[in-house]
């Protein structure tokens, strides 16, 4: 048969029954589609674009709803659902959805796609002429990525993951499709597969990749290092007997942080009007 399922055919209306039209493509192959996706005021005879599927009864079914994703072209499919068995099943843009296998999927199921998540895959039939997703592998991310202006360095951008390593996550911006490599000292812990993550940019380089870091900044941690502070002082009635003038041995052991990183964090509130130091103590205002 020259239709095949998990391509597109230029196909004319030839003929409808009851609840299905009958598509050809000139030469004695037909396909059928579903009566209610034809277009109102498209009549036979009319030329129309399909796509084409392996229906449940293991023939060819049409349907005007052109995916985004073909095989041989790439784009991110949304994850649908996950099921250990059958593993993800996502979202290409038309009436049939698709499964990406477990054995496509990272050998550790945590961190597999999640319901909502991205997947940057392709298409491919089996020899049944079923439909099911591949990921993009290196090699072909290489030949699509964009290459990044240096006006990006120490911006944030959008960015999930497309392949996983334990030396580090790689990432492809949203929607610059940007390649992000992201060093596994750079995280706090590993994404999942297609997981989206706001990724600062440390490094361009020169074939146009970057390096990016999904830690915080040094500002946002001495934020965070300032709300433990203030959560400690609520707990403790509002004072405590810490100050900038503490050892670094008793800071460590109850807050578990630096010296230099406490006093930046007392300092900080102390700039905000939260607290105040006096004999020896330290205390919440307001």
């Amino acid at each position: 048969m020259a239709l095949h399922p998990g391509l597109k055919a230029l196909l004319h209306i030839k003929d409808r029954s009851t609840s299905q039209w009958i598509l050809s493509d000139g030469s004695g192959d037909e396909v059928t589609m579903n009566a209610s996706e034809i277009e109102e005021g498209q009549e036979v005879g009319e030329e129309i674009e399909v796509f084409l599927y392996r229906n449940r009864q293991g023939g060819i079914s049409a349907t005007p709803m052109i995916p985004h994703i073909l095989p041989s072209e790439y784009g991110w499919a949304k994850v649908l659902k996950i099921s250990p068995r059958e593993g993800a099943v996502v979202d290409i843009g038309t009436t049939r959805e698709v499964y990406v296998l477990p054995a496509d999927l990272p050998p550790v199921q945590e961190l597999w796609p999640a319901q909502g998540d991205h997947i940057f895959m392709t298409l491919r039939t089996d020899r049944y002429g079923d439909l099911y997703g591949r990921l993009a592998t290196e090699e072909k991310v290489l030949e699509l990525y964009e290459r990044a202006p240096a006006e990006v360095y120490n911006k944030d951008l959008k960015a999930r993951a497309y392949r996983l390593l334990p030396v580090g996550s790689f990432m492809l911006s949203v929607p610059e499709n940007y390649r992000v490599f992201v060093h596994e000292s750079e995280r706090e812990a590993e994404p999942r597969l297609g997981e989206e993550k706001t990724v600062r940019i440390i490094d361009v380089k020169d074939d146009g990749t970057l390096n990016g870091s999904l830690l915080p900044r040094k500002q946002e941690r001495l934020s965070d290092d300032a709300e433990e502070i203030l959560r400690y002082l609520e707990n403790a009635g509002g004072q405590m007997p810490f100050t900038d003038k503490s050892s670094p041995d008793e800071i460590m052991e109850m807050f578990g942080m630096s010296k230099a990183a406490f006093k930046r964090a007392l300092g900080r509130l102390y700039k905000e009007r939260r607290i105040v130091q006096e004999d020896g103590w330290t205390k919440l205002l307001g």
